[in-house]
């Protein structure tokens, strides 16, 4: 069609969040939300809400293989993110899929465990995307608790013990790594980000008091997908990120859904602009 224009386009490889909040489901909102289009590549159904998760369907590695091999042969991506891989083969998987079709930038976020506390990555997953995966990252986004279990180390309780993580984890390979401090103490949440090419960067953010902190991390790594897939620069994109996941969780805890840990909320800029 001539005088056509193609929007940026995400893709999220994740498993399946069934209240909504986290996961594929999350990461479509964000896109939605700034403005990029969003593919997806589901890895796994999980049957949970905000109490907890009750029951995970793995989707067969073959499978997930396929979905990659569709999208990216159609779609101009101009950012990937992975979220939940579940279990080793997948991971394997979706680490062929990325080489297979030039999947950068490539935001990884090693997630292993819930808001709820419940495991979304088998234990003998972690070795794989340690080995496998890392090296093929842009940039990963570990919360401490992930940052701690990929360095087999104890959760950091400084920044100056953040920074170390960060860039012992540069060492497996990524291009760059942000260290989470959301689940830290303090009145401010900080973030530790690292690369070859900078000194660490210190991104700090006001700590929100509420509970409804459900799908924070998919968010964010979505969030600086979406920045990417735009154009923004590694640092800006994470930067403008930690801005929209902070606004997130500010609306978020005006409103309750649910009867545990309630999600962010994704789509706060768009209900400021519509009049209900």
């Amino acid at each position: 069609m001539s005088g056509a224009v193609t929007p940026p386009i995400a893709l999220t490889i994740a498993g399946s969040d069934s209240s909504g909040g986290a996961g594929i489901q999350a990461d479509l909102k964000t896109f939605t939300a700034l403005g990029v289009y969003g593919a997806s590549v589901l890895t796994a159904l999980t049957a949970q809400n905000t109490r907890g998760v009750t029951a995970i369907h793995a989707v067969p590695p073959h499978f997930v293989a396929e979905q990659i091999d569709a999208v990216a042969s159609d779609l101009n991506i101009g950012a990937t993110k992975t979220g939940m891989l579940n279990d080793r083969a997948t991971v394997l998987a979706v680490a062929e899929g990325v080489r297979r079709h030039d999947l950068h930038p490539l935001v990884v976020d090693p997630v292993m465990v819930a808001t709820s506390g419940d495991l979304l990555l088998e234990h003998d997953a972690v070795d794989a995307v340690r080995d496998v995966l890392l090296p093929l990252a842009d940039l990963i986004t570990p919360n401490l608790a992930e940052a701690a279990t990929l360095l087999s180390a104890s959760i950091a309780v400084s920044e100056s013990e953040m920074e170390s993580q960060a860039r012992a984890l540069l060492a497996l390979g990524p291009k760059a790594v942000l260290i989470k401090g959301g689940h830290g103490e303090g009145a401010d949440a900080v973030d530790i980000l690292v690369s070859d090419q900078t000194s660490a960067l210190r991104i700090v953010r006001p700590r929100v008091a509420t509970r409804n902190t459900h799908g924070t991390g998919c968010t964010l790594s979505a969030a600086i997908a979406a920045y990417l897939a735009r154009g923004e620069s590694l640092a800006d994109a994470v930067q403008l990120a930690k801005k929209f996941v902070h606004e997130a969780l500010v609306s978020a805890s005006q409103q309750q859904l649910g009867g545990g840990s309630g999600p962010v909320d994704h789509l706060y800029a768009i209900s400021r602009l519509i009049k209900f």
